[in-house]
Formats: structure tokens, sequence, C-alpha cells
């Protein structure tokens, strides 16, 4: 039987196509998922990975919430041209404390995993709040709400690390404790600046 009878016969018998399908697929999927579980490296966080803080746990909700991953990726490649852009490609031990990741897969802006730094707190602010502000040519939208709510409305930040501490990050009883006297007198653009602020840096910790 050649090719052309087999594909003949697939088609003629959709149990067989279907079997196929899943066949082929089971074989990708093992191909790509294998080495991630197997390889305990791509999941343990590197020496100068360390969580998030609670400012910056909180930018990052506000950043999923506000879609900005919508437009905006987190994955710098080993690409020549990326590198050159956004600065060293992002290496598995920096997600390690990423639940969900927020990897993305369209660049409407920039890519941010390498923004941490790169700008002062102040033009962050004034870009998530009139983004025409600091470039007259953004087709970012503004932001001006995250200057009026409080970062610590929900009020439920230590549920969250507490969560979080179930899935292995190493929260302590006391950085729990704390989380809601970090949060006060703090608005949400700045809990999401401290955020943005500490993309790609691999530190951790709150850098407001």
């Amino acid at each position: 039987m050649n090719a052309v009878d087999l594909h003949r016969r697939l088609e003629r018998h959709s149990g067989l196509l279907i079997f196929g399908i899943l066949f082929v697929s089971a074989i990708g999927g093992l191909v790509q998922v294998l080495p991630s579980v197997l390889d305990d490296r791509l999941a343990t966080p590197g020496p100068d990975v360390k969580p998030y803080g609670p400012v910056e746990l909180t930018g990052r909700d506000i950043y999923i919430r506000e879609s900005c991953g919508t437009c905006h990726s987190q994955q710098v490649r080993p690409l020549l041209a990326e590198v050159r852009r956004y600065g060293a490609f992002s290496r598995a031990d920096e997600f390690a404390f990423d639940r969900p990741f927020l990897w993305g897969s369209k660049r409407t802006g920039p890519d941010l995993h390498r923004i941490g730094g790169r700008y002062s707190d102040v033009w962050h602010r004034l870009h998530l709040l009139d983004p025409r502000a600091v470039v007259p040519d953004s087709i970012m939208p503004a932001y001006p709400w995250l200057g009026e709510r409080a970062a610590d409305a929900e009020g439920d930040i230590q549920a969250k690390m507490r969560a979080l501490r179930l899935l292995g990050h190493p929260y302590t009883d006391a950085d729990i404790e704390a989380a809601p006297a970090a949060l006060e007198g703090l608005t949400e653009v700045d809990a999401l600046v401290a955020y943005l602020q500490g993309l790609g840096t691999s530190t951790g910790g709150d850098t407001r």
C-alpha cells in the first residue's frame, strides 16, 4: 500500500482519521511538554529570582485586569534583532513565580520583559495616565482611573499570597502579615509602575 492509498483509506474511515490525528498530536505534545517536565532547571528559580512583593503582585493583577497582555508580550526571543532592541533574551527560570505566564503572542506595543529600569517612575505614571503626553504618536489607550483607585481596594492581598504559598512561593507569615501596610496609601498606578519597574530585573521584591 502506497502513501496515496493509505491517505484515501484514512479519508474514507472517520474513525481511523480521528485516531491518526490524535496520535500525531499526542507525539507533538509529548515532544514539547516532556523536556520541561523532566528538566527541573526550567521550573527552578535562579539565585537572583525572588517572588513578587505585595505591591508588584497587586500591579501584576492590574496588568492582567486591564488586558495589557493583549498588546504587549513578555518574552524576548533569542534572536539578534530582539536582543538588540529589548536586551538579553528571556530565561525560563525568570518565570518560576509567574502564575499565569504573561508571555503573550502579539506586539501591538513593544515587548515589556526588559522594561524595568529603562524609564523613570514619573515617565511610567504619565504614560499610563495619558500616553500621548510622553509619546505623541502612541495608540495606547489612557488609564486615568488607575490614579484614582486605591491599590488595596479589593483587600485580598493576603489571601492571594497565601494561595501562592500553597503553590510553592516562599512567602513567610511575616511577609503576608506586612502586605496590607505595604499597599497603604498607594494607588493602582503606583502598583502597576512598581510591577513594570521590576520586569526583567530578576531581582523581585518591590522596587518603589
